[in-house]
This record gives C-alpha cells, sequence and structure tokens, in this order.
C-alpha cells in the first residue's frame, strides 16, 4: 500500500512513519510544511530507503496537494495546529490549517479515489468531562479555538464520506507523550526546562486530569483502524492512564533528582478543561491495547530528551 501522511516530520507522524517502516511493506510519502513543530532531520534516516519519500507542502495549498497524492491508496492525515496556548493567541492559524487544510486535503482525496482516508483528531473536541467517559457519539463541546478548529475538521472529513463517499475513518486520541514531541507541550516543556536548570509552571492548582498515551500505542491503534476500522466511524484511542497534571512534574523531578522547588505555580489558562477521559470499547473491540507503561514510558521519554 501506498500511504501519502500528512504533517508527518511533526511528533506523531514521525513515529508513524517509523512504525510503518519498521512493521509494514507500505511505502510512504511524508507531505509536510515544516512548520515550527515539523523536524526534517527526525526523519533524516530514511532518505536511503526505496520505501520513503518526503515532500514540503502547505495542506491548504490545493496545487501541491493535487501534484503529490495521486497514485496513493491511503491519506494518513495529521497535519493540525495543536497547541492550545497558541490557539488562544492567534486563532486565525487554526482554523486555517485544521478547517480549511482538512477541506482541501478531503477534496483532493475524493477526486484522486484513494481507498481510505484516516483523520487524526484528539479528545478535546469532547470538552470536559466530571465523571464517566465519552464515547464516540457523545456530542461535541469544544472549549478552546484549538479543539473548535479540530471539531470542526473532524466534521468536514466526515461530511465528505457522506456526501462524496470518500472513505474516511477518525480517530480521536487521548493526550500523548514520547520521543520527537516538540517542547511547548506539558511534558517534554518541563523536561526540557528542567534540564536546562528553569523552574516549571504549572497552571492553577494542578489538578486538571489527563488521559496519558504513549505515542508508539496511539500509532499502532491508528494503523489498526486504517486497516481495519469501519468506513465512516469514529475510534477513541486513549492510553487508561489518567493522572493530575501535579503528578507530571512530580514524576519528572523524581527521576532527575530536582525538588519541590523547581515548580512554580501559575494563574490557569483560559477555558482550561477540568477532565477529560475517553471510553476506547470500539478500538479494543478491533484488537488493540495499548502496551506501554505510563511510567516506563515516561523514564524513556525523559531519556530521549
Amino acid at each position: 500500500m501506498r500511504v501519502f501522511i500528512t504533517g508527518g516530520a511533526g511528533f506523531i507522524g514521525s513515529n508513524y512513519v517509523r512504525h510503518l517502516l519498521a512493521n509494514t511493506d507500505d511505502s510512504v510519502t511524508v507531505f509536510d510544511a515544516l512548520t515550527y513543530a515539523g523536524n526534517r532531520e527526525t526523519l533524516r534516516e530514511f532518505d536511503d530507503d526505496p520505501r520513503f519519500a518526503f515532500v514540503q507542502g502547505d495542506i491548504c495549498d490545493r496545487e501541491a496537494v493535487r501534484a503529490s497524492l495521486p497514485g496513493h491508496d491511503a491519506v494518513v492525515h495529521f497535519a493540525a495546529e495543536s497547541h492550545v496556548d497558541r490557539s488562544l493567541l492567534d486563532p486565525d492559524v487554526f482554523v486555517r490549517t485544521n478547517c480549511m487544510g482538512t477541506n482541501v486535503m478531503c477534496d483532493v482525496a475524493a477526486d484522486a479515489g484513494v481507498e481510505r482516508f484516516v483523520h487524526i483528531s484528539t479528545d478535546e473536541v469532547y470538552g470536559s468531562i466530571d465523571e464517566g467517559s465519552f464515547s464516540e457519539g457523545d456530542i461535541l463541546q469544544p472549549r478552546s479555538p484549538y479543539s473548535a478548529a479540530k471539531a470542526g475538521s473532524d466534521l468536514i472529513a466526515l461530511a465528505y464520506h457522506e456526501t462524496h463517499g470518500l472513505p474516511v475513518v477518525v480517530t480521536r486520541s487521548s493526550n500523548q507523550y514520547g520521543p520527537y514531541q516538540f517542547p511547548e507541550k506539558l511534558i517534554p516543556f518541563f523536561v526540557t526546562n528542567l534540564l536546562d536548570g528553569h523552574r516549571v509552571p504549572l497552571y492553577g492548582d494542578g489538578l486538571n486530569v489527563r488521559d496519558w498515551l504513549f505515542v508508539r500505542d496511539n500509532c499502532a491503534g491508528v494503523d489498526l483502524v486504517l486497516r481495519n476500522g469501519t468506513v465512516g466511524e469514529v475510534y477513541n484511542i486513549g492510553g487508561g492512564n489518567e493522572r493530575p497534571n501535579r503528578y507530571i512534574p512530580d514524576r519528572v523531578l523524581e527521576i532527575l533528582g530536582r525538588d519541590e522547588s523547581s515548580v512554580e505555580y501559575v494563574e490557569d489558562r483560559k477555558g482550561h478543561d477540568r477532565r477529560y477521559s475517553i471510553a476506547c470499547d470500539k478500538v479494543r473491540a478491533l484488537g488493540w491495547e495499548p502496551s506501554t507503561d505510563f511510567d516506563a514510558g515516561l523514564e524513556e521519554t525523559v531519556a530521549f530528551y
């Protein structure tokens, strides 16, 4: 199978490229604009692999997508703006990339007759939940420009399935961590700041809860959905590791041998969701299970940085 991977030089995308090249006979084309969060060097080791190709391009550039996408069997669409804090400062770019870019990708993919289109989304589209877990059929209640733009992109992709027959499958993953993540996100931000001798800021009371998923486990889930998921369906992929945000610096401090004085509590973020939790029965029914212990994955991530 020839797989077209948008955002393949980013955190999750580059890990997914590694997953495909290590575990399948597929060939891969990475299509990435190389914004601040995309790093060409993360894929340099594959430059001599005949199954790998790289194209620098913007998913909002219809002509660039049209020139590169035809001839591929499947699209796995990771490319997105994904940092909540940035979305509070510059929401326009999030709507452009996440909504307009997804529309361009779906439109060109429909014309090209791709056999599978996997749209990568996030559990943040559901909003916050005090008790229980969100399932795929629950109403979307995004609470930031980022999550609203991602919810919009989900609906655009699913609408292309309904109106144009594009074989779309959507995955919504919980918070991810692991190697190659740009250090604006919580875990690598804490780790790199501590390694550089700085204090780490913690929003509010530090008790906002997130479900942590090791990136390679997510890649395995995405690949399973690509091959075996039902067209037109949404699949939650969660790590089953719900932790308060306060747990992360505590554990990283322990790994690095630092103390409590390295943590600084700061004013809470606007619209900060209290708790994310998703039910993953559908993807588990396909045969997926997360395999990485959270603390072991965190130790590997710290060692990477």
